[in-house]
């Protein structure tokens, strides 16, 4: 049997319902499918829209889906352009096959297009696969700075003072 080659491309319009299903999945692997509040609606207006804020690429063997990676633009006012890689997801029957790496390239070639100072992202501390994949990569895993949140409910409730 031949080997398949990978694909990764540019997400499309038509991809975000498997994209969604694929972040559906990711939060049940880390045990929090019921912070997945996002519709696929939303997902497909937020990255192509009239207004995208995120960049897809999508993993494919034979035409089909196998992986994603989400990322978006952001600044710091210390160093200037930075991309943040929101997820790469690769689905469990694929997993140690290269794909996830093809997508961190992919994404890294976007931070380089556009001379970001840096690429940052997140990693649960109990995900030892993920731990082991960016330390491949010589990252800087950071333990100094607590991640704040506000909810969307927190943020509608906030009053000034």
């Amino acid at each position: 049997m031949q080997k398949q080659i990978p694909v990764i491309r540019k997400g499309k319009p038509e991809d975000v319902p498997v994209a969604f299903k694929l972040i559906k999945e990711l939060a049940l692997y880390e045990k929090a499918p019921e912070q997945v509040t996002l519709t696929v609606e939303e997902l497909m207006e937020d990255g192509f829209g009239k207004n995208p804020i995120y960049g897809l690429f999508v993993a494919e063997l034979d035409s089909t889906i196998v992986g994603i990676a989400l990322y978006y633009e952001k600044y710091s006012t210390w160093q200037g352009r930075c991309i943040y890689l929101e997820d790469i997801i690769v689905t469990e029957n694929q997993r140690g096959n290269g794909l996830g790496h093809k997508l961190f390239q992919a994404v890294i070639d976007v931070a380089k297009q556009r001379n970001s100072a840096r690429m940052e992202w997140q990693v649960l501390d109990w995900n030892e696969p993920a731990i082991n994949f960016y330390r491949k990569y010589n990252a800087n895993l950071d333990g100094e700075w607590l991640n704040g949140k506000l909810t969307r409910e927190q943020i509608q409730a906030f009053k000034a003072v």
